[in-house]
């Protein structure tokens, strides 16, 4: 166990170095001049000197091992850097997008393994059915619909044609609202954003389940369950799906980049101001700060959730502490 524990040290601390190594060099990868990019948008003229001073300022001049070295050294103090297109920290940017972001995926991400759970059992226990026909059908259909696409959909019907729901944001600007008032305005900000990501979601968790649970169903100590009499809700739900849903756990933590990736699209559409929305205005002004301040918080939250992910797997099947 305690070679095991090293083991796992190890392997974590050499994936943050190459994943930081990798967020440093990609940036300075991109094609073109880094300076001329970040700046081209501003209505000034830049003469050798300005060009030289912000060469300088950045670090750009020194030579590349020196300037992952200085990366390294101001991330171990905290510091991300300072996005000078924003005029603001990186830090304090993140830290205002990401609770939007958690807000928005992670209640996407309770509803549709709620959801995708619960159906994908369901569908199992009757398979072969009109009813497991019938969600089958739609779910391959549904998956095979980018969610740009659901967004796109939603947000024309929703909030152009019908005007139910506001467009952009995640409140209204400038609004006074307290209490009670504000958490209506910024669930009635999230509900587009929020059916998009979950209705793109749902497919994948059921899919996965139900696979899952078709091969769970059959086992011996299944047949054992229903012999002694036990009711079939409970050997559904407490035998068979308790065991099916290993692989959904190993999922939750493969898709913590989802925070990124996916929700970078739909946070777009709508302008809502999360992590995704952040990421694509750091891309469109090639702010490097701002990028790998961004992925540098990405990479850690995703070695975090591996890592809770990794100690529930013996709470969800005690059997895999035997493995070890």
């Amino acid at each position: 166990m305690r070679n095991r524990a090293v083991k796992m040290v190890v392997a974590y601390i050499l994936t943050i170095f190459i994943l930081l190594f990798l967020n440093f060099l990609l940036p300075r990868l991109l094609p073109g001049d880094a300076i001329i990019a970040m700046y081209s948008g501003h209505e000034v003229v830049m003469t050798d000197e300005m060009y030289a001073e912000l060469v300088r300022m950045h670090g750009l001049d020194l030579p590349l091992y020196e300037q992952f070295f200085t990366y390294l050294s101001e991330l171990a103090h905290g510091d991300l850097g300072y996005s000078y297109i924003c005029h603001a920290s990186t830090a304090s940017l993140i830290m205002d997008a990401l609770p939007w972001t958690l807000l928005l995926v992670g209640t996407s991400f309770v509803l549709s393994a709620i959801a995708g759970i619960v159906l994908g059992v369901e569908s199992s226990w009757r398979r072969g059915g009109r009813f497991d026909k019938a969600l089958l059908t739609f779910m391959l259909l549904l998956d095979g619909i980018p969610s740009l696409a659901i967004g796109i959909t939603a947000l024309t019907v929703f909030c152009l044609y019908f005007g139910w729901f506001p467009s952009a944001g995640a409140m209204t600007q400038y609004s006074s609202a307290e209490g009670i008032g504000y958490a209506r305005d910024v669930l009635w900000h999230l509900v587009l954003p929020l059916a998009t990501l979950t209705l793109s979601m749902i497919p994948g968790d059921y899919l996965l389940i139900r696979n899952s649970m078709m091969l769970t169903i059959r086992e011996p100590y299944v047949l054992t369950a229903r012999a002694k009499g036990i009711r079939e809700r409970r050997i559904k739900y407490l035998h068979a799906a308790r065991n099916a849903i290993l692989p959904f756990a190993t999922k939750i933590g493969i898709r913590l980049a989802y925070i990124i990736t996916g929700a970078l699209f739909i946070e777009t559409i709508f302008a809502y101001p999360g992590l995704g929305f952040l990421t694509y205005h750091a891309i469109s002004n090639r702010d490097l700060p701002l990028m790998q301040g961004i992925l540098t918080v990405s990479v850690i939250l995703v070695l975090l959730i591996n890592i809770v992910v990794d100690i529930m797997y013996k709470k969800i099947d005690p059997r895999v502490g035997y493995a070890y």
